[in-house]
This record gives C-alpha cells, sequence and structure tokens, in this order.
C-alpha cells in the first residue's frame, strides 16, 4: 500500500491550524457527501477526507503522523509498498475527540487501519472509552415558499453504517425535518442527537442541514433579497399607473409605477424578500410589454402613436 499524504488530501498545508483543517474538511465534506455529490467516485474521496481530519483533527494522531511522515521522507519506501516500522506509535494514545464517535475503521482504508486501528484497540482495552457521537452534515433543497413560511417535510438521506458483520453498507433513514420561517440558502438547521452514535453511554452528534432554496419560475434570489420581473404595458409606463403584484407569501399589493418609467427601472418593496434581521427587500425589474397588432382598432392607435412621435428615435444613441 502507499503512503498517505493527508495533508494534501484536505488541500492544507503542514502549519495548518486546527481551523483552517476544520474548514478544509468541511468544504470538502459538502462537496463530496454522498447524499449531494454526483461524482463516480464520491464515496471513496469522502472516506479519504473524513481519514484525513480524523488524523490532524487529534493532536496526538497528528503528532505521530508527522513524526512517522518524516521517518519515510528519510529513509523512503518503496511506492506501493509501504509498512509502518514497528514502534513507530511508542509514546502515543490514540483517542477520539468530545466532537467525535467510535473508532470504526472498517469505513476506513488499510494504511489508516495499519497506523491507529490497533493503537486505538488498546486503547479501549485499558479504558472504557467514552466520547459524543460525530456530527453529520448533509444539504437539503426547499422550495422558496418553505423558506418564507415554514413547513415540516420529510427527507431521505443515505448514509454508510456498519452492519451486523462489522462491515460498512449504504443504509437509508427517512427523518421529519421543521423548516422554521425566514429561512435563506448556507443557514443549517440542526436535528439534534441524528449524527453518529455515541460510545460508552454518550449521546449521539447531530445532523447539520444545509439550506439550499430551488430555482423558483417567479422570482430570483440574491443574498436575502428577491428579484421579479414585472410586465406593465407602455401606456403604464408613459403616464404611471397603480398595479396590482404578487407577493412570495401570498396575496398581492398595490405598487406605484411611476409616469415616464423606463424599461429595467427598479422598484423596491421594503422587507418583503427573505427572512432575517433586518429581512431582505422585493425588487421588482420593469419590462414594457408592447401590445400586439392584431386587430384594426390596434393597428389605428399605434398609427397615431407614430404620427405623434415623430421627433422621438431610439435609435439616435446609434448615429442613425
Amino acid at each position: 500500500m502507499d503512503f498517505k499524504d493527508y495533508y494534501k488530501v484536505l488541500g492544507v498545508e503542514r502549519t495548518a491550524s486546527d481551523d483552517e483543517v476544520r474548514k478544509a474538511y468541511r468544504k470538502l465534506a459538502r462537496k463530496y457527501h454522498p447524499d449531494v455529490s454526483k461524482e463516480a467516485d464520491a464515496e471513496l474521496k469522502m472516506r479519504d477526507v473524513n481519514e484525513a481530519n480524523d488524523v490532524l483533527r487529534d493532536k496526538e494522531k497528528r503528532a505521530a503522523y508527522d513524526a512517522l511522515a518524516d521517518r519515510v521522507a528519510r529513509g523512503g519506501s518503496p511506492e506501493g509498498d509501504f509498512r509502518p516500522p514497528p514502534g513507530w506509535d511508542e509514546g502515543f494514545e490514540f483517542h477520539r475527540g468530545p466532537s467525535s464517535g467510535p473508532a470504526d475503521h472498517a469505513e476506513f482504508s488499510d494504511f489508516f487501519s495499519s497506523l491507529f486501528g490497533a493503537a486505538e484497540r488498546r486503547s479501549a482495552t485499558r479504558q472504557n472509552r467514552r466520547a459524543r457521537g460525530e456530527d453529520h452534515h448533509a444539504a437539503i433543497e426547499i422550495s422558496l415558499e418553505d423558506a418564507l413560511n415554514g413547513a415540516e417535510r420529510e427527507i431521505t438521506l443515505r448514509g454508510i453504517e456498519t452492519g451486523a458483520d462489522g462491515q460498512p453498507e449504504l443504509k437509508t433513514r427517512t427523518l421529519s425535518v421543521k423548516i422554521p420561517p425566514g429561512m435563506h440558502p448556507g443557514q443549517y438547521i440542526r436535528l439534534a442527537k441524528q449524527g453518529m452514535p455515541g460510545h460508552g453511554g454518550e449521546p449521539a452528534g447531530d445532523l447539520y442541514l444545509e439550506v439550499r432554496i430551488a430555482p423558483h419560475p417567479r422570482y430570483r434570489i440574491e443574498g436575502r433579497d428577491l428579484y421579479m420581473t414585472l410586465p406593465v404595458t407602455p401606456s403604464e409606463a408613459a403616464l404611471g399607473a397603480q398595479v396590482e403584484v404578487p407577493t412570495p407569501t401570498g396575496g398581492t399589493v398595490e405598487l406605484t409605477v411611476p409616469a415616464k418609467a423606463r424599461n429595467g427601472l427598479k422598484l423596491r418593496l421594503k422587507g418583503r424578500g427573505l427572512g432575517g434581521n433586518p429581512p431582505g427587500d422585493l425588487y421588482l425589474l420593469l419590462e414594457i410589454v408592447l401590445p400586439p397588432a392584431d386587430s384594426e382598432a390596434a393597428r389605428q392607435a399605434y398609427e397615431q402613436l407614430a404620427a405623434a412621435s415623430t421627433a422621438f428615435n431610439p435609435r439616435r444613441h446609434l448615429g442613425a
């Protein structure tokens, strides 16, 4: 087997701080989690990312791994033929931190197990290991209406669990999720004790669901603000008008279109966007829509408009 460079797996330098390691792990976990990733080898990459995070976030494991990496760099090792030297882990006691779950090396590589599997099994026989379960992360996509008004939905997640035979297997579970009103993209919903089981009587970890909002046929999301195209007639734009506008939470509101309004003019409805403190706004982009000349009356109206607008040249800015 090959020697694994865990720093390269997470994309961090060897001098990376605990916070940098944590941020790199979260970014890659969101990218390769089997519930959201469409990459063919997402599960394998997720395993490597979990494995690297397991080592680099634990001070004892990281120190031992760094010492071993230095020995490998000095002495060299034939490619594909790495074996940890005898006694390499003397003086280190490996454990998992309070936010981690039990060591289940069936889901990790042979390289990891060759280094830390036996060491943690020895540690487990010396003490009654107690550890809170690991937190899990997943992403859910909700509708804009659910984000604004709140809802209760059932979601289905897939994850690796240890079967009765001790081997990892992909299992599916369904959870009921309460979506609070006022959510916006990037926020998390926490489901207490829905992560990995605890060890030694400690509680399970939590499940964090990253909120994503599905594209909407009418509204576009930018941060906490919503944007909508509002069609108006030429007469409404030229003379001004009161028009009814649908709102994202339901119902309508009366909006004043100012006289001499131009195509693309942006009007704001304060506080009608996504929730927050302060809440976002709803922006309406005017789009002047021409009535079709599909009747004699419509054609005569256009002819009268043309006769009254002979001084108007829409191509003047082109030098025409």
